[in-house]
C-alpha cells in the first residue's frame, strides 16, 4: 500500500496580527454604526473604496449563490446617489436606528485585503411607536487596508428573513 504524500505544512497563524485586524474591523464597525444611527447618511459612502460594492441580500438567496438583492450599489457614485436620495428625496416618518454589531471575525488576510464577518441586529424606533427589531443578519466583508485605515471593498448584508418591513430606509 502506497502512502499518500504528506500535506504541506500549514502557514503559521500570526495571532497578534489577526487580533489587531479584528480590533480594527470592530472599530470600523463602531464608526459605521454610529454614523448611520446619527442619521448622517451622506457620510455613509465614505466608508467604501471608489469601486466599493454594497448589497442587501436575503439569506436564502446568498446560500444559493443567487444574485438577487433588495438593495445593490456598485461604486461610490451609486452609493452617493442612494445616500442623496435617502437624505433629500425620499419621504418617510422620522425614526431612530440602533445597530448592534458583534462576533467580529477576521477570516482571511492577503496583502491589503482583509476578509471578515460579523453578526448585526438593527433596532428601529419610530417616534410614536415602540422599538422593534428591523433586521438581523451577518455582514460578509472585504476591506482594503490602506496604512492603518480600512475601507470597504465589499459589504454583503445577509439578512435572515424573507419578510422585511415595507420600507428599509437606512442601509444595514
Amino acid at each position: 500500500m502506497l502512502n499518500a504524500p504528506a500535506p504541506p505544512p500549514a502557514k503559521p497563524i500570526d495571532r497578534a496580527l489577526l487580533r489587531d485586524l479584528r480590533l480594527a474591523v470592530e472599530d470600523f464597525n463602531c464608526d459605521y454604526a454610529d454614523t448611520l444611527d446619527r442619521g448622517d447618511i451622506e457620510a455613509w459612502p465614505d466608508f467604501f473604496t471608489d469601486d466599493g460594492v454594497y448589497r442587501l441580500i436575503a439569506r436564502d438567496n446568498a446560500d444559493a449563490n443567487l444574485p438577487l438583492s433588495l438593495m445593490s450599489c456598485e461604486g461610490k457614485g451609486m452609493l452617493k446617489d442612494r445616500a442623496y436620495a435617502i437624505a433629500n428625496t425620499e419621504m418617510f416618518a422620522p425614526r431612530y436606528t440602533m445597530h448592534h454589531i458583534a462576533q467580529v471575525r477576521v477570516t482571511d488576510f492577503d496583502d491589503q485585503i482583509v476578509t471578515a464577518q460579523a453578526n448585526y441586529i438593527i433596532l428601529e424606533t419610530l417616534i410614536d411607536e415602540p422599538t422593534r427589531l428591523l433586521q438581523c443578519g451577518k455582514y460578509r466583508d472585504k476591506f482594503l487596508l490602506q496604512g492603518d485605515k480600512l475601507l470597504l471593498k465589499e459589504r454583503n448584508c445577509i439578512y435572515d428573513t424573507v419578510l422585511v418591513p415595507t420600507c428599509i430606509v437606512f442601509p444595514p
